[in-house]
């Protein structure tokens, strides 16, 4: 009966997280860059009832009695799906077609990884503009330094990016011609390994693996960057919600068999009145 309860008890608690889960990702359902989360389960510990070779008259058995001890979550796996794009009026929105991420400086100094496109430029120290997430952070280049543009020079809506993240100022002929800075991509071997903190950044992990520019290492598979769009959420409604009817009826179920074990043992509690 005690199992019964414990078991039951583990997974109402995973069901719950399998639903703070859902929530998130439909509270992200417009957030520029947002992945999926999904959450994924496994069994606890087997207790053993009886063993192979357990019978009454010694004969060996072929399978033995175990039961299952709950169930509890695993991990929480951030889907790296493509995106769709979606037209903005923005001249600095950029989605990323591909597996690259952008990288943009913390205020803590630490390199953080994004997906999320909706930059802006923002006045920096003296005549100059540094490009910028909404929330302020740097966006950084190839070689991992602030993409910052002298206003003496450049004409900042006049700056146009190519697929290759090549920034453009149009020449004498209004043809647009890099004026060498390029937007960063970094890729990695396990995106899904990246620990996920505010406004879409991910931190990398041994998990994930270092980071790799998609400008000097030649075994990637180079992404493009399209100007004028951002990469939607990930998050497709009609699945969350058909996940969440799922866990609720997962958690009803559970708690349906704390119920019936807690009234079996009232039965036998009652049968020695």
């Amino acid at each position: 009966m005690v199992r019964s309860l414990w078991s039951a008890a583990t997974g109402m608690i995973a069901q719950q997280t399998n639903l703070d889960t859902i929530a998130n990702n439909l509270s992200n359902v417009n957030s520029t860059g947002y992945k999926t989360e999904v959450a994924e389960f496994k069994s606890l510990l087997y207790q053993t009832m009886q063993t192979e070779t357990t019978t009454a008259n010694g004969a060996q058995k072929p399978i033995s009695a175990q039961v299952g001890l709950g169930v509890r979550n695993s991990s929480i796996t951030t889907v790296f799906k493509q995106g769709s794009l979606l037209a903005s009026e923005s001249d600095t929105a950029f989605a990323i077609e591909g597996k690259g991420l952008f990288a943009v400086r913390g205020e803590d100094g630490v390199v953080k990884y994004t997906r999320n496109g909706d930059f802006r430029f923002s006045m920096g120290q003296g005549n100059t503009i540094v490009l910028c997430t909404s929330g302020g952070l740097p966006v950084l280049d190839t070689n991992g330094r602030n993409i910052t543009i002298n206003t003496n020079q450049y004409v900042p809506n006049k700056i146009t990016v190519d697929a290759n993240g090549n920034l453009c100022y149009p020449d004498a002929t209004n043809n647009p011609q890099p004026i060498g800075i390029k937007i960063g991509l970094y890729q990695f071997n396990n995106p899904s390994g990246l620990k996920k903190t505010s406004d879409t950044l991910y931190i990398p992990t041994a998990a994930s693996g270092t980071a790799m520019n998609e400008a000097t290492n030649n075994n990637l598979e180079k992404s493009v960057i399209r100007q004028g769009y951002l990469e939607g959420s990930g998050v497709q409604v009609v699945d969350e919600m058909v996940n969440m009817i799922v866990a609720q009826r997962a958690y009803e179920m559970n708690s349906k068999a704390i119920t019936t074990t807690d009234q079996m043992m009232e039965l036998a509690n009652n049968l020695k009145r």
